[in-house]
Formats: C-alpha cells, structure tokens, sequence
C-alpha cells in the first residue's frame, strides 16, 4: 500500500500483518480523492477506524491541515506513528482509543473537522434485519452530527 497523491506521492505505508486490517486499496483512494478534490487543502481531517492511517497520511500529503486517526488498537496506532515519520507528514495525530468514546469526547469538547473519513470493520451480513454492524453503529451514533464544522463533510 502507498500514498497516491501529493508530496509524500508513491512513499510505500507499513501496515500490520494478518486479517486485523484492511488496507484501502490505491485505485479506491485515488477515487475518494479524486471526488473531495480541492475540499482536502488546509482540512482538519478526522479518520475512525483508522488501521495504518492510509487516508489521514493521503490528505495530509495532498494539503490537509491536521489530521487526527482514532485506532481502538495500541498495536496500530503505533504503525500509524510509524507511517507519519516515514512518510515525514506533520501534523497527524494518533489516538489508541474506542471509536465511540473518542466521538464522546470529542462533541463534549466541541472539537469539529472538516472531513470526517471512516472505514470500519466489515459486519455480518444483516437480511431482513437492522444491522449490528460497526458502520451502522457509526451512522446512529448521536456524537457523530456534532463533529462536522460548517460545510464539513462525513
């Protein structure tokens, strides 16, 4: 996996062996990249569920202005620290900590990011059901609407 775009463009991202993470694939980057366009330049970027810190080190690269990666795993976010030296990206900021605590804490701290990036874990399949599933939990979270700044986007 790499950085596809901007100064850090083509530095190659370590991230943990075994199924625990997923790495956005490079062509699915470029394309989210390629729709938020100018929208990244100067950003305060929040990425949940962040593994490497792939999307937050992408729009740090391209002109973010801060980007901050909530990873549940120790092990993780020290990868995602790793990345930021090696990458030589400024600042990135890593929390070990549970994706809905950290949006607790961050609404009852009234912080705001101008793009909200998420890539959770994949859930069983839900048929004839609401899903259980971390990306459902996400969407109903009540902390989630108060963390985009005017004209943010999640």
């Amino acid at each position: 996996m790499r950085i596809t775009g901007g100064q850090a463009a083509r530095r190659i991202l370590k991230v943990p062996k075994g199924f625990e993470v997923r790495p956005t694939p490079d062509l699915v980057k470029q394309a989210i990249f390629n729709s938020l366009g100018s929208r990244v330049a100067g950003a305060r970027v929040l990425e949940l569920f962040a593994g490497s810190g792939a999307l937050s080190l992408e729009c740090l690269s391209r002109g973010a202005g801060a980007a901050l990666c909530i990873e549940k795993s120790a092990k993780h976010a020290g990868f995602i620290k790793a990345n930021a030296a090696a990458t030589g990206a400024t600042g990135l900021h890593a929390r070990a900590q549970d994706v809905f605590a950290a949006l607790a804490q961050l609404a009852e701290s009234g912080s705001q990011f101008d793009l909200i990036l998420a890539d959770p874990p994949y859930g069983e399949k839900n048929i004839g059901r609401r899903s259980t599933s971390f990306a459902q939990r996400l969407l109903d979270d009540e902390n989630l609407p108060k963390l985009p700044a005017p004209g943010g986007q999640f």
